[in-house]
């Protein structure tokens, strides 16, 4: 059984689900990708991708005071109140706030990351390369770009709940899309430090 870097992708750009389950599902289906993609729909993540386009407008404001030294508020939205009442939800909402207040995350995700700001990094990024050949620097750029990414948006960082470190929170969000059926976003958020300096 070889399963390579490219089966995970080209079943992950298929179903929209994060590229773990994409790998747990190729080796529970022992390499074959029509399993794998039956698998993924059993168990619900495939259809996460297609609840995205749908509007989500109710949901939850979510607080988390860590030691009365740092302060997040964020707000998640879901498609219906019911679910927005759900202990699933709720639990969601203040393992999000929480997050933020451990990671200090600066976006939401890597859309919201203005274009000044990808571009002066990248810029950097190229300045430490420039004696490379000009595709090296290209790759070397995004690959350092990815890394930024990872570190700055919310949805790209590492769940700190998760003791392997390799599941995000967007595949936390997908996840939960698949158990309680609906879309959820989140919206916006807003971490506070004590002491620290506004712009």
């Amino acid at each position: 059984m070889n399963i390579t870097a490219g089966d995970i992708k080209e079943l992950r750009e298929q179903t929209g689900v994060g590229m773990m389950d994409c790998k747990k599902a190729l080796t529970e289906a022992a390499g074959d990708f029509d399993k794998a993609l039956d698998i993924l729909r059993k168990k619900g993540l495939a259809m996460a991708a297609k609840k995205a386009s749908r509007e989500a407008s109710e949901g939850l404001i979510g607080s988390y005071i860590h030691m009365g030294k740092i302060g997040v508020l964020c707000e998640v939205n879901c498609e219906t109140d019911f679910v927005a009442k759900t202990d699933d939800f709720k639990d969601l909402v203040k393992d999000i706030a929480m997050h933020i207040a451990a990671s200090n995350p600066q976006y939401v995700s890597r859309d919201n990351v203005p274009s000044d700001v990808i571009n002066k990094e990248k810029q950097i990024y190229a300045s430490q390369v420039e004696n490379k050949p000009p595709q090296v620097v290209e790759k070397i750029v995004e690959g350092k770009l990815e890394k930024f990414y990872a570190d700055m948006c919310l949805l790209e960082q590492a769940f700190v709940k998760d003791p392997e470190g390799k599941k995000r929170i967007k595949d936390l969000i997908v996840e939960k899309v698949a158990k309680l059926g609906e879309n959820i976003l989140i919206k916006r958020f807003a971490r506070f430090q004590l002491g620290e300096k506004t712009a």
